[in-house]
């Protein structure tokens, strides 16, 4: 298929995710006709409104749905700003999708640890509903998720919550950065708080997306904790833009984040050079 040629998209239903000045939405998109768009977790698409721009965004639904697509979306500038202005019905285009994933064959069989900071949560979405999919649980052990937000305001996918702690072995563990009044979950900072979810450095990976600060920190605490660089796995998703290596603007030494990441290791970031 050709990477440059998008396909029309119109949105079938908005959620709106955050009720801060953290504006974030989900938006559930439909291609035109018989098109589907296969993806795995970790991987992004580019979305577009023709005259105003286009941007790399990280998938947030399940990949095994074929119906649709969902994108969460920020609002934060030019673009983002134009999509949320559009409603029910209005449409966009679409490239992808593209990059690569995080490694499902790796994870089968081991213990999984979800960190989450902010809209960091959406691209991890597509795993939790992998790894939580009827025909796959199975194929993975325990899991714990932490999931940070800078107040309950700011949380995103709320409506999930109660599903993934249902699931079996798992527990689900809600941050926020200061005390609030009626807030029953964790106050604190995630690299402050991982350590006190017990887990077995020789069995598990964990998965981390957010601010890049928090997953340099909470990184750091793993590896003080004993897990190993090659089982602390993260993205590099701010450095993306034309999303197939040819504007160049993601290039970090031998690396084109776009086509050889946004997904990577701790292990094989330390190799790069400091920019990243």
């Amino acid at each position: 298929m050709n990477p440059y040629l998008p396909h029309k998209a119109e949105i079938i239903s908005i959620v709106q995710e955050t009720n801060s000045d953290l504006d974030v939405k989900t938006y559930r998109l439909k291609f035109a006709g018989d098109f589907v768009m296969d993806f795995l977790p970790g991987q992004f698409v580019e979305l577009s409104i023709p005259g105003v721009g286009e941007a790399p965004f990280g998938f947030a639904s399940d990949p095994f749905e074929k119906e649709y697509i969902e994108l969460t979306i920020k609002r934060t500038g030019v673009l983002t700003n134009a999509i949320h202005a559009l409603g029910v019905g209005d449409s966009l285009w679409v490239r992808g999708s593209f990059g690569n994933t995080f490694p499902i064959e790796r994870l089968k069989g081991r213990d999984i640890l979800i960190i989450g900071g902010g809209i960091g949560l959406a691209p991890l979405r597509p795993l939790i509903c992998y790894v939580f999919n009827q025909d796959q649980r199975s194929n993975f052990s325990k899991v714990d998720m932490l999931i940070a937000a800078r107040a309950s305001s700011d949380l995103i996918f709320r409506n999930d919550y109660d599903k993934w702690s249902n699931q079996q072995d798992t527990s689900v563990s809600l941050t926020i950065d200061r005390e609030e009044p009626e807030w029953e979950g964790l106050v604190g900072f995630p690299h402050n708080l991982v350590g006190d979810i017990p887990f077995d450095k020789e069995k598990t990976t964990a998965v981390l997306c957010g601010p890049p600060i928090m997953i340099k920190s909470v990184a750091q605490k793993l590896l003080d904790l004993g897990l190993n660089a090659d089982n602390i796995i993260t993205t590099l998703e701010m450095r993306m833009t034309c999303g197939i290596g040819k504007c160049g603007k993601c290039n970090i030494g031998h690396e084109y984040i776009c086509v050889d990441g946004p997904v990577y290791s701790l292990e094989q970031l330390n190799k790069m050079p400091d920019e990243y």
